[in-house]
């Protein structure tokens, strides 16, 4: 965009005083190097208390990617100056850029390496240590390859090797309940295509099938869902470019080698940038477009979960499993990290509680 405007363009970011989830240095020095007009906003806690209550209402339904948050609180920083915007969305699941995928790969590959009760116990093991003294053992290492939310990481790594299939070890990755049927009352999970046999025949290979199941699934559902309803809520049109029907065929064409190589993921986007940006300021481990919404939980956003997850109110309802629920708040304000999990009652609970007029 830079090299075809005539004149410099407008970038948008966000960061966070909580440093393991702030990028916005690194998009301010990249911004510095291309020349655009760089506009940025640091995210508080109050921030996101003023914006929870209104979410049931921007997505008309229990929609609950934390990620909403700056999503939403970022479309409206860029429409107080443009009305048309352009996103990255589509370049991981063409390009296998997420971490799951390598991690997917490696920890399958590594997990044929020893028998299956072995992984069990492993798994065991790890998922015996809290996140949060996982977190402090990460701390000890240089900030540059310290992985930022090592705990939860391991937690999924745990889950996933101690299953002997690797579609279901994929499933484990992407969940954050292991056993909804557990969890809603009465019900019954769903097996939607993440379940269909056919998919591992006509799609052999693993990575290529993680790709397209994300690509019918979590892009639609989630990615495309929470951009569009976060900009449209404020009038911002939010244009994909790497979802234009010749880059996804250009990418599905691509050999693997072109996408993950020497351990590194989105191989042929990274050439092509390394051409504009200097390697030093884009080499550095990858990051989700997170919050620091499980410590908001302990303090600022306290009151408003231990409101939706009171636990009379649960009895009450008679729709989720109080004991499980409660048990992972009780424990998250005691240091452990399940805020991902907790997110996902809470924005039921929240959209419940926007809409009386439902029918429990």
């Amino acid at each position: 965009m830079a090299e075809q405007s005539d004149r410099p363009i407008n970038t948008f970011s966000i960061g966070f005083s909580e440093k393991e989830y702030d990028e916005a240095p690194y998009a301010r020095k990249i911004a510095s190097h291309l020349g655009t007009h760089h506009t940025e906003l640091y995210v508080e806690p109050r921030h996101a208390l003023d914006l929870v209550d209104r979410l049931p209402y921007w997505y008309d339904e229990p929609f609950a990617d934390s990620s909403q948050i700056p999503t939403a609180m970022v479309c409206e920083l860029t429409r107080r100056h443009v009305t048309v915007v352009l996103s990255g969305d589509g370049g991981d699941e063409l390009f296998a850029g997420y971490n799951r995928y390598t991690l997917g790969l490696e920890m399958w590959n590594k997990a044929n390496l020893a028998p299956y009760p072995v992984r069990r116990a492993a798994a065991r093991a790890l998922l015996s240590q809290p996140t949060s003294r996982l977190d402090a053992l990460a701390r000890a290492l240089p900030s540059r390859w310290r992985p930022p939310q090592l705990g939860s990481k391991l937690h999924k790594f745990a889950n996933a090797i101690s299953l002997d299939d690797p579609d279901a070890m994929y499933r484990r990755m992407l969940s954050h309940w292991h056993e909804p049927d557990q969890i809603v009352l009465g019900s019954r999970e769903s097996k939607g295509i993440l379940w269909d046999p056919t998919v591992s025949k006509s799609i052999p290979d693993f990575l290529d099938r993680m790709q397209f199941l994300d690509t019918v699934t979590y892009l639609p559902d989630d990615i495309l869902t929470k951009v569009d309803r976060a900009s449209m809520r404020v009038a911002l049109e939010a244009r994909v470019p790497l979802l234009d029907h010749r880059v996804v065929e250009c990418a599905w064409n691509m050999p693997q080698r072109m996408k993950v190589r020497d351990g590194s993921s989105k191989w042929a986007l990274r050439q092509v940038l390394y051409k504009r940006v200097p390697r030093d300021l884009i080499e550095r481990p990858k990051m989700g477009f997170g919050v620091p919404f499980d410590q908001w939980l302990r303090g600022p956003l306290r009151d408003w979960a231990e409101y939706l997850l009171d636990e009379r109110r649960l009895q009450r309802q008679d729709l989720f499993a109080v004991a499980p629920i409660r048990e992972r708040w009780l424990s998250h304000l005691g240091g452990a990290n399940w805020g991902y999990p907790l997110w996902n009652v809470l924005m039921a609970q929240a959209w419940i509680e926007a809409n009386p007029q439902v029918d429990l």
